[in-house]
């Protein structure tokens, strides 16, 4: 048998219904944005701030557009956007690879725990800048090298979340499955993996996001494009504009990949919350 024993769930009196209250708070998320550029316009056209520190909206529109066409830290916006795509969705789909199988791996073994869990609770809380340097000695300056210090960052939370959402399965299901002839394989597949998901999609979720934090300390490696790496250098010559502009624009990758997650979280988990 297997040789976890998760706790058994606590029950819930009722169903969740956040239907109408996700619509409402997609209204005010709506308004706040818009108050928040108001308030930036406000400021900006008022000369509270100098641009220097806090270029206006139409200044950063301008740089967007100088960016598409003309290019901005000898590359275009698409060249850079395409190269940190690359780098975070390639490292992304490396820790999906890797980090959930063996998240559900220690979630079941207790020789899988000892192995995997010291070293992913030791270097998880450290930032990728601390290891960026042994990154580097280890494995050069190239593009791998990149990949895989945004490949770290994510590889942890997706191996966590995995590892609970497997723990917080309830032993009288897998006692029934058991009871109705189920193998070990049958049980993993389609008993724990499937009450695991709605944490496995989390980690995920957190996952992506710790990504593209780390993205910008990937491209400090010899990079000669990139988002993160268009940033750092218009920091280097002060221009506020196109660092605000390629803040925003990661910000926007970033939220447009987590609502793609959502989505595919509630076509493929449609009982998350109702039960």
């Amino acid at each position: 048998m297997l040789s976890f024993m998760p706790q058994a769930k606590a029950t819930r009196a009722g169903k969740v219904y956040g239907a109408p209250g996700d619509g409402y708070s997609g209204h005010i998320s709506i308004i706040t944005a818009l108050v928040l550029i108001g308030l930036w316009f406000l400021v900006t056209e008022s000369g509270w701030v100098k641009p220097l520190f806090l270029p206006s909206p139409v200044a950063v529109y301008h740089k967007f557009m100088v960016a598409l066409t003309d290019g901005v830290a000898n590359s275009t916006l698409w060249e850079h956007t395409r190269a940190s795509l690359t780098r975070v969705f390639g490292a992304f789909f490396l820790a999906c690879l890797t980090a959930i199988p063996i998240g559900i791996w220690m979630g079941v073994s207790r020789v899988a725990r000892g192995l995997f869990d010291p070293i992913i609770e030791f270097y998880r809380p450290l930032p990728p800048l601390a290891y960026l340097p042994l990154v580097i000695i280890w494995l050069g300056i190239g593009e791998f090298p990149k990949i895989f210090l945004i490949y770290l960052a994510i590889f942890a939370p997706m191996a966590i979340a995995a590892r609970a959402g497997v723990k917080s399965v309830s032993i009288e299901q897998i006692h029934a499955a058991y009871a109705m002839g189920g193998t070990q394989g049958q049980i993993i597949r389609h008993v724990i993996l499937k009450a695991a998901l709605p944490e496995i999609f989390t980690g995920m979720r957190i996952g992506i996001g710790v990504g593209w934090t780390t993205l910008v300390a990937a491209e400090m490696i010899a990079a000669d494009r990139g988002l993160g790496f268009m940033v750092l250098n218009s920091a280097q010559f002060l221009d506020s504009a196109a660092v605000i502009m390629g803040i925003i624009v990661i910000g926007v990758f970033a939220f447009a990949f987590d609502l793609l997650v959502r989505y595919l979280e509630r076509l493929l988990i449609p009982w998350k919350g109702k039960i």
